[in-house]
């Protein structure tokens, strides 16, 4: 099965709450892991990294937390996803052939590219603005 990682389903979701929180307020990794239901630990490491690759900030104190380091309509899926799991390839045929003896006879290779391309324009295409606006996101307001 193809398949999202758990990581980048949670990085995602967590950068989807802070785009949806007024510009400056931050959240906390617990606030965060609370109202997505994802595991403490495990958001912490996410949200590192996602500071790491300059996506989010974060800040010590009482009034400290995560914040989307730039305007959640300039950060893509792919910004997080990348943050997360480092640069996306379908399969090895994808990814300049390393991995892949057959790549320079294989019949399937532009099949590979061509939906790893529609894929990436989806991921580089769609923004957390795109989504950080919708209804769901209403119920997050008092968090």
């Amino acid at each position: 099965m193809l398949q999202v990682s758990r990581r980048v389903e949670y990085a995602l979701r967590a950068s989807i709450v802070l785009a949806g929180r007024v510009p400056g307020e931050r959240l906390s990794y617990r606030a965060i892991a609370a109202l997505e239901g994802i595991p403490e630990e495990f958001l912490a490491k996410i949200l590192r990294a996602l500071v790491d690759a300059g996506v989010a900030t974060s800040t010590r104190g009482p009034n400290g937390g995560f914040a989307l380091a730039r305007e959640p309509a300039t950060i893509s899926f792919l910004d997080v996803i990348e943050a997360v799991d480092g640069p996306v390839a379908l399969n090895a045929c994808c990814d300049r052939g390393v991995g892949c003896d057959r790549v320079s006879s294989c019949v399937m290779d532009h099949v590979w590219r061509n939906a790893e391309h529609a894929m990436l324009q989806v991921f580089r295409q769609t923004t957390l603005a795109d989504v950080s606006t919708a209804p769901s996101l209403t119920a997050w307001a008092g968090a």
